[in-house]
């Protein structure tokens, strides 16, 4: 429902959300985002420099505008004045300086390699803050919007004190169960937004009890619907669907490929060959995805390589690749329902439709609780899903270019990452799409994912509530609901 037909934003009301991607070890610390639930309640407080809208374009926030001078080394972002952080400290470029400069350097934050072209970050004035890149980047403003973004008072080491420009303040902190914000008092700087007198966020992982929450009114809102309730829920009355097509997670099991056996590139074939993604699809998805090309960039994207076919599910081919490599399992591949709903019933028929390549899967259950700590980034097999990102050079800088923090398939290629820093300055259009493809091409042939479904992004709420809308990135209204939600 497009914003101008859902009526005029009201105030009050407690926004209940029930939720799937998080855990008891999250926290307020930036440099550790890396689910859903961090996300959403981070955009509670805090706000990013350049907000991405629902059709996926990069608009201001607490940067009013920006321009870079031809060739996109020299970047100047105009920051908003007159904003104030829940201390009463007046926002200023000192503050927008410290906390992009957390994601630089000695850091373990996922994002340093989104920096890493940043060169100089000068405060110009109170309001300007210009950053030098190394080479050009026409996606700077995009990279800003990274949700580890958000900007903090300049010398924050306490992040729990959670003192931030957003429209809410944090009152209650218990990670794995709930967290609590409320309204701040007065007006707050973005018209129409910051509308709900409380927030209260619950951590829901298991699918059917958030599914169960939603029929009978304990929440307003549930993210990462199960594919195979939409139905029924879209029976109901009184609950609606926002439903974006490619546009959700990007569904996969990864293999680290400096291990073996995965290293041998015949294993990894042989893996992609042998999975049924149209039977995963089907059965575990309700067919609420598309089919996964074994890399992270997505139909909505406009650099997605329409000419590269599906690989299909062909055990001959499989068999072939196993032979050649000289084994053929068990490979153990290690699964929870705390990496992504559907999991474990995906690992299950790739199992099966291993067997007719006459290959061995080992499907370990886990549990869910530290899944993100203790087995993603650890163990050489895997499930996992990867988020929706704006831009094709955010795809794959996080998660394939050599020695990146979150490079889970330990993929490594100087004619890869060499791409990827090429398409990045190239301002040729269609020079840059023929870059972005060769890097698809390249990750679909050696990379260590198996991507198999791209899945819709599915989430369901009250009919009362408005602002549960499609977006071009993330669920839950690229995780700013609460901000930009309102009771009817």
């Amino acid at each position: 429902m497009p914003a101008m037909a859902q009526g005029k934003p009201k105030k009050g009301g407690t926004l209940r959300l029930g939720m799937e991607g998080g855990s008891a070890s999250d926290s307020l610390d930036p440099r550790t985002y890396a689910d859903s639930i961090p996300i959403a309640y981070s955009l509670m407080i805090w706000n990013t420099l350049v907000e991405i809208d629902t059709a996926g374009n990069a608009t201001p926030e607490l940067a009013e505008s920006w321009e870079s001078k031809p060739g996109a080394m020299e970047w100047v972002f105009n920051i908003r004045k007159g904003i104030t952080f829940g201390s009463g400290k007046t926002l200023d470029a000192d503050d927008v300086i410290y906390s992009i400069n957390l994601h630089r350097g000695e850091t373990k934050s996922p994002a340093k390699g989104l920096l890493e072209a940043i060169t100089e970050i000068n405060k110009l004035s109170a309001n300007q803050v210009e950053i030098k890149l190394k080479a050009g980047n026409a996606d700077l403003p995009f990279i800003l919007s990274d949700y580890h973004m958000i900007i903090v008072p300049n010398g924050t080491t306490d992040f729990q004190k959670a003192d931030g420009t957003g429209a809410f303040t944090l009152t209650e902190w218990q990670p794995g169960v709930r967290i609590v914000c409320k309204r701040k008092s007065g007006e707050y700087w973005k018209p129409g937004r910051g509308n709900f007198d409380t927030v209260e966020l619950r951590y829901i992982g298991d699918a059917a009890v958030r599914t169960q929450a939603l029929i009978t009114n304990q929440v307003d809102a549930i993210n990462r619907v199960n594919q195979k309730t939409v139905g029924l829920l879209s029976k109901s009355k009184n609950i609606k669907i926002a439903r974006s097509q490619g546009a959700g997670n990007r569904f996969a099991f990864v293999a680290l490929t400096d291990v073996d056996p995965y290293k041998k590139r015949d294993v990894m074939l042989g893996l992609k060959y042998g999975i049924d993604r149209q039977t995963i699809i089907k059965n575990v998805f309700s067919g609420y995805a598309t089919v996964g090309m074994d890399h992270t960039i997505g139909p909505l994207n406009k650099y997605y390589d329409k000419s590269q076919k599906a690989r299909p599910f062909d055990p001959d081919k499989a068999a072939f690749h196993f032979k050649k490599a000289g084994m053929s399992g068990p490979f153990e591949l290690q699964v929870s329902e705390g990496a992504y709903t559907g999991a474990t019933d995906s690992a299950v028929i790739f199992q099966e439709s291993l067997k007719k390549a006459k290959a061995n899967l080992d499907v370990k259950r886990v549990s869910g609780d530290g899944y993100w700590d203790n087995v993603w980034l650890k163990v050489p097999f895997c499930a996992v899903y990867w988020g929706n990102r704006p831009t094709a050079d955010l795809q794959l800088s996080q998660t394939f270019v050599t020695g990146q923090t979150w490079n889970d398939t330990h993929y490594s290629n100087p004619k890869f990452d060499k791409l990827v820093v090429d398409a990045r300055v190239e301002l040729d259009e269609k020079k840059r799409a023929e870059m972005y493809a060769e890097c698809q091409r390249l990750l679909s042939e050696e990379a260590g994912m198996i991507c198999f479904a791209i899945g819709d992004a599915l989430d369901a709420g009250s009919t009362r509530l408005r602002g549960l809308e499609p977006h071009a990135r993330y669920d839950m209204n690229d995780q700013r609901l609460a901000e930009k939600g309102w009771f009817a």
